[in-house]
């Protein structure tokens, strides 16, 4: 059975570990095991000791893994989590499979225009840089991923349904 790391900002939720469990479960509907970030028990002396000890562990659980799929969402703001931007640039550069998903899919200029208050025909933020614009729903570097807008569509999609 393949495993899937599920990566997101989900580990933020009030209900983490229980929402964990839902798509582990879902992960198993589709003849997959599901690793969540919060599947760790760790401890630690420190809140420095245990950022340390998070990350490591989430490297390990990505290693292990065949394949990845992100909630890259727009996250406090019209970009996805940059710790889940990460885990998706680590496990890339590891050759697993990575997809995503995302709430939100208009395309990048659209919802940075919106989320910063912008008018829909600025070109410009507010710190005078410009707006990436290429028609895509996510950063270029990354976007051909993003391949639905749901982590169940992610699971039909890699079991073939």
């Amino acid at each position: 059975m393949k495993k899937i790391y599920i990566a997101g900002p989900d580990v933020f939720l009030p209900d983490a570990k229980e929402h964990g469990e839902i798509l582990k479960n879902r992960c198993l509907e589709y003849n997959f095991k599901g690793l969540f970030p919060l599947d760790n028990e760790l401890t630690a002396n420190s809140k420095e000791e245990l950022a340390k000890a998070i990350k490591d562990a989430n490297i390990q659980l990505i290693k292990s893994c065949d394949i990845v799929i992100a909630n890259l969402s727009p996250f406090r703001g019209p970009e996805p989590d940059s710790g889940t931007v990460w885990e998706v640039g680590f496990a890339q550069a590891l050759d697993k499979q990575v997809v995503g998903y995302s709430s939100d899919m208009r395309d990048l200029k659209s919802k940075t225009q919106n989320i910063l208050g912008l008018k829909s025909s600025s070109q410009i933020d507010m710190d005078g840089l410009e707006i990436e614009d290429f028609n895509l729903t996510h950063n270029l570097m990354y976007a051909d991923i993003v391949i639905a807008s749901s982590f169940t569509a992610c699971l039909e999609y890699l079991s073939g349904k």
